[in-house]
């Protein structure tokens, strides 16, 4: 049955075209701008994300990183993108569709980060519109989750906005930054509005 077969790439994953934005498959030749990118914006990015741990940002730790991607690609569990501006390919951040389940569900849970030179320019809006394609068409979900902590008002603007619509709250959803948060749920549906 179609419904519960689960998608293969033997190969790497193709890239995706947004609005101005490139998503592809992290790669070894990324590491420096990436570390460069991350290290620039931490600042930013620490309020929001688990805590970093203390050689988070070394070749090792990026090499061990990619091994973990292409394993959970392969199993189907997930798929992380690097993303770049489209005209000169300049790493600007990233996203994973990850915690993909299969059978009844059909469903994964969106991540994503953004270098902070990059932020409110409607790059990261680009970039999910575009995965969401991806996820809808090529991987077959039927459904794509995201959670946010409910101060992070420019993810939640970015969710609703492309039309993810707000499921409920979960209280100390993720450990952020070393500390339980709430979180608020959203999901899109395949057969959701197109925005």
């Amino acid at each position: 049955m179609a419904f519960f077969r689960t998608v293969n790439f033997s190969e790497p994953v193709p890239s995706i075209i947004g609005d101005g934005v490139l998503l592809r498959a992290p790669q070894p030749a990324d590491y420096t701008d990436w570390a460069e990118l991350r290290e620039a914006s931490r600042a930013f990015l620490v309020p929001w994300e688990p805590t970093w741990p203390a050689d988070d940002l070394t070749r090792g730790a990026f090499r061990r990183r990619l091994r973990r991607y292409a394993e959970d690609q392969r199993a189907d569990l997930a798929y992380p993108f690097f993303l770049f501006l489209q005209h000169d390919n300049v790493l600007i951040g990233g996203l994973t569709l990850g915690n993909i389940r299969r059978g009844v569900a059909q469903a994964g849970s969106l991540g994503y980060w953004m270098g902070a030179p990059y932020a409110r320019q409607g790059l990261m809006t680009a970039a999910v519109r575009a995965l969401a394609a991806f996820a809808f068409s090529t991987l077959r979900l039927h459904r794509i989750e995201a959670a946010c902590i409910p101060a992070n008002t420019p993810s939640i603007r970015l969710l609703e906005k492309i039309g993810f619509a707000r499921e409920g709250y979960a209280r100390e959803y993720l450990c952020i930054n070393g500390v339980w948060q709430d979180h608020l749920l959203y999901a899109r549906l395949k057969d959701d509005p197109v925005r």
